[in-house]
């Protein structure tokens, strides 16, 4: 019998980042993190199991994408184990911004893939159930599951589930604004699972990025608790940068920006010294998230799009978590 949903899922923007893996093959993150899901950037994806397929099968943003499939396969499995079934799926996502470039594709496409996989086996999983399993396709997929601002704990179970998101305050209680600067369309030549285990086996940076993260946890915690938009940035910032630097100091180098993001950086700076809410943060690629209060949008918005080598601006509110339906087969 021919079992078929679909399910949306939206990326996040991490605001205390995570990098490295305390458990690879459970992908359990050796730091937690705490980060925002933004509306306009979304997966939509299909899952129909069918028993005459052998394999499993990929199509992402309209090509067939095998090199996907051992990930992708890996949390179909844990469903296809929990359906008590052995039938093989076809998977068809598509993105509506960059893939692969440092937008966190990974994140809304494994939340969405797990979402629509268990809506058609039928399984009524519990957001948190479905936030386990996401993270074993990608890290951030777990936040994903939720809407607003969300909180991963790393946890220390050696069967990782207690590795896991749970949401920290819907978005409409503070409705931050997010402007995006495209500086690269392509896909980045390092992925981010290959560059965490770069920083942690060579940075000398990387024990330090370590032990000061809890603090760093703390501090963001109570920033979002109180609507504290200076201490939110202070310490959003400092984050990304520890961030980029245990990877710069990894040997050899991995540096994910390029001349516009750092632009983008100080441009940001520049407006915030000038008395505008706004903060930058930049996850494993080159793009520039501006995250500000939504009377500063218009203005952000215009500075970025003015930089020299910004190819695209992208505006978003926060948006909701998972939703899913049924389709036909």
């Amino acid at each position: 019998m021919i079992k078929a949903a679909a399910a949306r899922a939206r990326s996040n923007i991490a605001l205390v980042k995570y990098w490295g893996k305390a458990n690879g093959t459970l992908n359990v993150p050796a730091v937690g993190s705490i980060s925002i899901t933004l509306d306009a950037l979304r997966s939509d994806t299909e899952v129909v199991f069918d028993p005459a397929l052998e394999t499993d099968e990929l199509v992402l943003d309209g090509e067939p994408r095998p090199d996907g499939l051992v990930r992708v396969s890996a949390c179909l499995d844990i469903l296809r184990e929990l359906a008590g079934i052995g039938t093989r799926a076809a998977v068809v996502s598509r993105n509506n911004f960059p893939t692969g470039a440092g937008l966190a594709s990974s994140a809304s496409g494994f939340a969405a893939l797990v979402g629509a996989a268990a809506r058609a086996l039928g399984l009524e999983l519990s957001p948190r159930e479905l936030s386990i399993i996401a993270r074993r396709g990608s890290g951030s997929a777990a936040r994903s599951i939720f809407g607003g601002f969300v909180e991963m704990h790393a946890g220390n179970a050696r069967d990782g589930l207690d590795s896991y998101a749970e949401p920290l305050l819907p978005g409409k209680e503070w409705p931050l604004h997010v402007v995006v600067a495209v500086t690269s369309t392509g896909e980045k030549a390092v992925a981010s699972g290959s560059g965490m285990r770069h920083s942690a086996r060579s940075s000398p940076y990387y024990a330090a990025w370590l032990q000061t993260h809890p603090g760093d946890m703390a501090l963001c915690r109570q920033a979002i608790r109180t609507r504290d938009f200076d201490a939110l940035a202070e310490i959003a910032e400092a984050s990304c940068l520890k961030m980029h630097a245990a990877a710069m100091a990894a040997v050899p180098a991995l540096i994910y920006w390029n001349g516009t993001t750092v632009e983008c950086i100080n441009r940001i700076r520049q407006l915030r010294m000038s008395g505008l809410p706004v903060l930058f943060t930049v996850d494993a690629g080159p793009q520039v998230k501006a995250v500000c209060t939504p009377d500063a949008r218009a203005a952000v918005r215009d500075a970025l799009a003015a930089m020299p080598g910004v190819v695209e601006i992208i505006e978003t509110g926060l948006g909701p978590g998972l939703e899913t339906h049924e389709c036909a087969s």
